[in-house]
């Protein structure tokens, strides 16, 4: 149980006395207003990649390119450069859709969005 599980379990009571409620409400609340904070910052792994994020949309075209085409010329894994085409594409930068490759079947092809 978690402790947003156990304060809205407690909230939720009616059979407890408000000032209880009322301070199992108010620990929901500093619970929210502590979770939208750490949201607001971003995360280590999140600075670490933003450069290679605007490298990895630098290589795009109107073109579908496959993560596979990509990692070579970023010098990194396929893996690594998925990740990060899956980010632009999450910030709007890069746009994804299916592409046949030959002897490997459906991968997913990432263009430049603009």
């Amino acid at each position: 149980m978690t402790k947003r599980d156990f304060y809205t379990a407690i909230a939720n009571t009616e059979t407890l006395p408000t000032e209880i409620r009322d301070f199992a409400t108010a620990a929901i609340a500093s619970l929210d207003a502590t979770l939208a904070k750490r949201r607001e910052k971003p995360t280590k792994a999140q600075v670490e990649n933003a450069p290679l994020i605007d490298q990895i949309v630098g290589l795009l075209t109107s073109e579908p390119q496959t993560a596979s085409d990509l990692a070579p010329k970023m010098e990194m894994k396929v893996q690594k450069a998925s990740a990060l085409l899956r980010a632009a594409v999450a910030q709007g930068r890069a746009a994804s859709m299916d592409v046949k490759v030959k002897s490997k079947g459906t991968q997913k092809g990432y263009t430049l969005v603009g």
